[in-house]
């Protein structure tokens, strides 16, 4: 029996890469799979996955019109990869949903769980509602040895917690952080701003 699978970390955990491998693990045993990505992920251009080590593949765009769920009824693949799921709407969730209950086709969606503000995504919402399975993929603070759950926006070097909840950006606009870092980090922002 198929399953809905959320696997979710903070920035640079190695989200994209898990996808590509297990997209190559499939493949290189003669298995079909298709990868989505949301088209508002344009940090590498749009319609593929890229790793920050710079591995790449081609992807479908997810957009308002398209259907995943005909698409994979046509093409009836052995998985479905998803990277940054966090942008998906709670339709395109539900799609996912009636992939794995109604197609019996396994869906794996990548991505992150919170923003910057530490609020959750539409997407992971959604997807931390309906999973049957939820991991997490873990990687370190950037200033610490703690694992890191928190992402921090930065700007010219420094933390901000004020800004729209989408910025498409890599390690130039956000650090992995431990909650403990990432408290420290907003405590000194405000006492700035309060200084000022």
């Amino acid at each position: 029996m198929a399953k809905l699978y959320f696997r979710y970390g903070a920035m640079n955990s190695g989200k994209s890469i898990e996808v590509l491998r297990t997209a190559h693990n499939y493949e290189e045993q003669g298995k079909q799979v298709l990868l989505f990505t949301p088209a508002v992920d344009d940090r590498y251009g749009t319609g593929a996955i890229t790793s920050r080590i710079g591995i790449r593949k081609e992807a479908i765009v997810i957009t308002a019109k398209l259907d995943m769920f005909k698409l994979a009824e046509r093409e009836m693949p052995n998985c479905i990869l998803v990277d940054e799921a966090q942008f998906l709407n709670e339709q395109q969730v539900r799609s996912l949903c009636d992939i794995v209950d109604e197609l019996d086709i396994p869906v794996i969606a990548y991505g992150l769980r919170a923003d910057f503000l530490g609020k959750l995504f539409e997407g992971s919402y959604h997807l931390l509602a309906l999973a049957d399975k939820i991991e997490e993929v873990k990687t370190v603070c950037w200033h610490c040895q703690s694992k890191a759950t928190m992402n921090m926006r930065c700007k010219d070097g420094e933390p901000v917690f004020e800004g729209e909840q989408i910025m498409i950006g890599g390690n130039e606009s956000y650090l992995p952080v431990c909650r403990k870092c990432y408290g420290l980090a907003r405590k000194k922002a405000a006492a700035r701003i309060a200084g000022r």
